[in-house]
């Protein structure tokens, strides 16, 4: 016989909170984080900015989706806050990058692209394969809808890196990459306001 604390939680978590849904997050969240460990040890091998702006997206996406998993589980105040803390987490991310990739500006050399475009298309059948196993829980409460954008971004995000090792190969130029990591900080971003705007609406409506 359950006890009242586990029959509360029960009853509060969301209707789309299936063992498939649990399931989908627990492949989503490791693929992220595997990806990430890649993609980051490749970026600094490769010498591409866009790589580590990626690797980085990876490795939060995974650590954020793990957060999302546990706080299914949890009411819907703490939900929305979780869904705060992933958008700002977002946002500092995206800053981030666009602080180094500034730097790099200055202190520019020339990724390896044979490499940069290679992982950039094994990281985009990954997160492909990600956001369409999340599609159909995206429409969710603001901590689900988090852990999609994020999916989303990674998707846009390797499929602007393969184009930017086209164009640096094409170019000769490191510009390219540098662009791309800019854009890929700047989708962060953008993100993050929408995560944190869903997250205070639903602060204001629980409260």
């Amino acid at each position: 016989m359950r006890d009242d604390a586990s029959c509360r939680c029960s009853a509060d978590m969301p209707t789309h909170a299936t063992p498939d849904y649990r399931r989908a997050l627990w492949l989503v969240a490791g693929l992220n984080l595997f990806m990430g460990v890649v993609e980051s040890a490749s970026g600094y091998y490769a010498g591409s900015q866009a790589l580590k702006a990626d690797a980085l997206d990876f490795l939060g996406d995974g650590t954020i989706t793990g957060l999302g998993l546990f706080a299914l589980y949890w009411g819907a105040v703490a939900r929305a806050r979780v869904a705060l803390v992933q958008g700002v987490f977002l946002a500092l991310m995206g800053f981030g990058v666009l602080a180094v990739t500034a730097y790099r500006v200055f202190f520019t050399q020339m990724p390896e692209t044979v490499l940069m475009g290679g992982l950039g298309l094994i990281a985009l059948a990954v997160n492909v394969g990600c956001a369409v196993i999340l599609l159909g829980y995206r429409d969710g409460d603001a901590n689900v809808r988090a852990v999609w954008l994020f999916s989303r971004n990674d998707a846009i995000g390797n499929a602007a890196v393969v184009v930017a090792a086209l164009l640096v190969a094409v170019t000769a130029s490191p510009w390219p990459d540098l662009v791309t990591a800019a854009a890929i900080a700047s989708l962060f971003v953008h993100s993050a306001v929408q995560i944190t705007r869903g997250a205070f609406q639903e602060l204001r409506t629980t409260a």
